[in-house]
């Protein structure tokens, strides 16, 4: 999509003037590390910046440097990780400190292509590292600067798609200023954190509504495209909470599979006919159990939605087998969960 010169230069001179005026004073805004702003864009995927402003500062004193994250142990960096989410992401990021290490010795490579090639860096985290700490005339594109770009020049095309993923991102190179591109990438996804809102934008406030085509039109809400979302699929489940004095029954999932490497109450899929006690008997390697159920918990993912009973049993003094899902079975003492990956 072609832009005309004076727009282009009107939109991102509007962009960065709100954005040095207004931008929330976060921890990583304060620095130009590589590291630091890789991890913070990592952290920043589909989590809260009000949960992750808790979480970096403690996870870069634990792992200050990529050097310190590649020497450490992997389920250390689960624990740390733990409560964050999307485990996925802490496991990419811990294989990518090690081929950083191993590759460019230590140190972040400046290029957008060699910073492709390392685990758990995509287009948008690529993009960033290179503009925010290098200065490089990179774009990117999540989903804040599609919603907000989407508006500005009243794209017509469902943004998710393949085909209108690369219009958006054309759209955003296109946009690229030759100075500061950093400040001009950040401004765009403060504006749709902050002012470009999902369900009701703030267009009294927006510091670009006077070129937005939407606005102008009318169709803010109706912006961006979208196909509706499948609803996640309802999974019944059990969970064990077993106390053996100060210690619980824990159990680490299987590598591969859901929340590989991850502790947790042990956890059977309920099935038609089948009692849970049963259940939970034969994944523990015991006869059915005497289950006492005391609540209940609503987990949803992105394709699933778990409704969990809990229950309590007394289960034997010994540590059960490796079976179904899990890996280990293990005697855990209540103090210790914190620092497990969870």
């Amino acid at each position: 999509m072609l832009v005309p010169e004076g727009r282009r230069r009107n939109l991102t001179e509007r962009l960065g003037a709100w954005f040095d005026r207004e931008r929330r004073d976060l921890a990583w805004r304060r620095t130009r590390d590589p590291y630091a702003i890789w991890l913070s864009e990592v952290m920043l995927q589909q989590t809260r910046v009000k949960t992750v402003e808790s979480y970096f500062p403690r996870f870069l004193r634990a792992y200050p440097t990529v050097r310190k994250l590649a020497r450490a142990d992997l389920g250390d960096v689960l624990g740390a990780w733990s409560g964050l989410g999307y485990y996925r992401r802490a496991r990419a990021l811990h294989a990518g400190a090690r081929e950083v290490v191993e590759k460019y010795g230590g140190e972040l490579p400046e290029d957008i292509a060699s910073l492709r090639e390392i685990s758990g860096i995509g287009p948008y985290t690529a993009g960033a590292i290179a503009s925010i700490a290098f200065g490089a005339r990179e774009p990117l594109v999540d989903g804040n600067v599609a919603r907000v770009l989407a508006r500005i020049f009243a794209l017509s095309c469902d943004v998710r798609s393949p085909a209108g993923s690369r219009e958006v991102w054309a759209l955003a190179g296109a946009l690229m200023p030759d100075d500061k591109p950093g400040r001009h990438n950040e401004s765009l996804m403060e504006l749709g954190a902050t002012i470009c809102l999902p369900a009701v934008p703030r267009c009294e406030v927006c510091p670009v509504r006077e070129v937005c085509d939407a606005h102008a039109r009318g169709i803010t809400a109706e912006l961006p495209v979208a196909k509706k979302k499948k609803a996640p699929r309802e999974v019944r489940m059990v969970a064990l909470v077993s106390r053996r004095g100060a210690q619980v029954l824990m159990g680490r999932r299987r590598e591969g599979g859901l929340f590989g490497g991850l502790w947790e109450p042990p956890m059977v899929e309920l099935e038609n006919g089948k009692a849970p006690g049963s259940l939970m008997g034969a994944l523990l390697g015991a006869r059915t159990l005497q289950l006492k159920t005391v609540g209940e918990q609503t987990h949803v993912l992105t394709h699933r939605k778990l409704k969990i009973e809990i229950a309590t049993a007394v289960v034997s003094a010994e540590a059960p087998r490796p079976g179904g899902e899990y890996d280990r079975f293990a005697w855990q003492k209540r103090s210790d969960l914190r620092r497990l990956g969870m």
